[in-house]
């Protein structure tokens, strides 16, 4: 949808979830050496100004990143220092925060050197920014295209592991069977590929689309975590889901660790649940 931009959203409390999963599948995937290629199917910018016209016209990062940086001190397990470390990396540990990564940027402060980054993006707008912030990145390639159907044409990657993240602005209503079918396009090219999918939860549900064509479908062993607002808005998100393919071990439980840290009405004030789409 080229008339999205993510500008106004970022850091907001479904992009705390969304990049908690991220990092928290990455780092877990890197306790084995073997090389890892990561794919970002809706990268946007690698960064964004949380003082600048559009993040404050909708203040969604007041109740997200922001909270969650004035709470730090109570988040103290590794998963969650993870996150803390890369916001203070761009901002300093004073005062609240004025930049917030984009999910290149979550990938790119983890990858190895054996590791790899293709990040796909199509605004026009957008995909200037990102190409001029991977320039010169090593592992890193944008490719200004679509990006399900980028993913399925290089897949399957010539590194033996693959990480993909997924999360497009459902703005056009057919992307939740876009999703689906492409999920299910890629699983059966690369079987083996941890995929993360964010999905927004809205009032009417759409979502509830795209988890059905999942759970009917052939891909196995998919995760389910969502995080619903204790006290939603009158219009927009009331919760952020994200599904899980081929997570890492233990992965379920460390993440509703993390989740459930950050889940009291000082930090982001949410109720999460964390369980199984589809079994092994």
């Amino acid at each position: 949808m080229l008339s999205y931009l993510h500008a106004f959203h970022a850091g907001n409390f479904a992009d705390i979830q969304k990049h908690s999963v991220l990092v928290l599948a990455l780092r877990m995937m890197q306790a084995k050496p073997s090389a890892i290629a990561c794919f970002d199917t809706h990268a946007g910018s690698a960064g964004y100004d949380l003082a600048g016209d559009r993040a404050m016209k909708t203040g969604e990062a007041n109740a997200g990143v922001q909270k969650v940086w004035r709470c730090r001190e109570q988040l103290q397990s590794d998963d969650w220092q993870a996150i803390i470390d890369e916001l203070a990396a761009g901002n300093g540990r004073c005062g609240d925060l004025e930049r917030y990564p984009g999910s290149p940027r979550w990938f790119s402060r983890y990858l190895r050197e054996q590791d790899s980054l293709t990040a796909f993006e199509l605004h026009p707008a957008e995909g200037e920014t990102l190409s001029q912030w991977a320039s010169g990145r090593s592992g890193t390639r944008v490719c200004r295209e679509d990006g399900l159907q980028g993913l399925l044409r290089h897949l399957p990657p010539r590194q033996p592991r693959l990480l993909v993240l997924i999360d497009p602005s459902y703005e056009v209503k057919t992307e939740y069977e876009d999703v689906a079918e492409t999920l299910k396009r890629a699983w059966q090219k690369c079987r083996h590929g941890v995929f993360l999918i964010w999905y927004p939860i809205l009032a009417g549900r759409p979502h509830e689309r795209l988890k059905g064509a999942i759970s009917e479908g052939t891909v196995r062993k998919v995760l389910c975590q969502e995080i619903m607002l204790n006290q939603p808005p009158e219009r927009g998100m009331v919760g952020s889901g994200m599904l899980v393919v081929n997570p890492p071990w233990g992965f379920d439980a460390r993440l509703a660790s993390m989740m459930e840290a950050a889940s009291d009405s000082e930090c982001l004030g949410i109720t999460a649940t964390t369980d199984w789409l589809v079994q092994e």
